[in-house]
């Protein structure tokens, strides 16, 4: 197995469903058995933790844990963030994410393949991030949302 960006790493998940972190647990421990896994399901366990450790990586879900005011906390900290989402699937969360200084904005639906998106927020710069997260789900987007999601978000990702 080749080494991952995120051996030795502490990660944060954080999502009000427990199945949810028991595949993002598996998916990252698999490919990655050095880094240390917190996890919470509840915004006053999740807001604890990140106010009393520094962690590398947190990927926090928008809805049921108030994931932007943990997003709040944890850049206020220089923590990288992943938003990660279902229900808050929509061009005005990704654009707040962005706003908000996340790292990446992640579907549910993607969640097999998180560790290469993590190992992205953890090697690359803000700008450089965000362009990687859209070649690889511009596409994923494209289905999803309607048809002028990129002009509502209001930022123009081909000129990055």
């Amino acid at each position: 197995m080749a080494q991952s960006a995120l051996d030795g790493k502490l990660i944060l998940a954080v999502d009000d469903e427990p199945d949810v972190l028991k595949v993002l647990e598996e998916e990252i421990l698999d490919s990655c058995p050095k880094c240390t896994f917190d996890k919470a399901t509840n915004f006053e366990d999740a807001s604890k933790l990140i106010e009393t450790k520094n962690y590398d990586v947190v990927v926090l879900d928008i809805m049921g844990v108030r994931g932007f005011d943990l997003l709040e906390m944890a850049v206020k900290k220089d923590m990288k963030v992943a938003m990660l989402t279902a229900h808050a699937l929509s061009p005005e969360a990704l654009k707040k994410s962005y706003d908000m200084k996340a790292r990446a904005y992640l579907p549910k639906d993607k969640l097999g393949e998180v560790v290469p998106f993590l190992e992205d927020v953890l090697t690359t710069d803000f700008k450089s991030g965000w362009t990687k997260l859209f070649e690889k789900l511009h596409g994923f987007f494209t289905d999803r949302f309607e048809s002028d999601w990129e002009k509502k978000t209001g930022l123009t990702w081909k000129e990055w």
